[in-house]
């Protein structure tokens, strides 16, 4: 996925929020609602974004999905604002 698509969906608090719970581990949409006082159709479409950005992956267990963290598009992400910012592996072992 392109970075544009990375950065619009890391531009909401609710999608971070989301990201942040991801970070304990897997969780099951039911229990990423739980944790916001909007509809669960608005969480959902939050999840699809993420999804869409592929900053998480789901998995299907009988009626249920769980969601976790794809840390590889964070990883490129933040060595891609670490780059912009000037950051380099020199200037950390300085």
């Amino acid at each position: 996925m392109g970075l544009q698509q990375t950065l619009k969906a890391l531009a909401d608090p609710i999608r971070r929020e989301i990201l942040n719970l991801l970070k304990k581990g897997r969780l099951s949409a039911g229990e990423i609602c739980d944790q916001f006082p909007v509809t669960g159709a608005s969480v959902s479409r939050h999840l699809s974004v993420l999804k869409d950005a592929d900053l998480i992956r789901d998995s299907r267990e009988g009626k249920f999905i769980y969601y976790e963290l794809n840390t590889s598009v964070l990883e490129e992400t933040m060595l891609w604002l670490a780059d912009l910012k000037g950051v380099s592996d020199h200037d950390s072992e300085a």
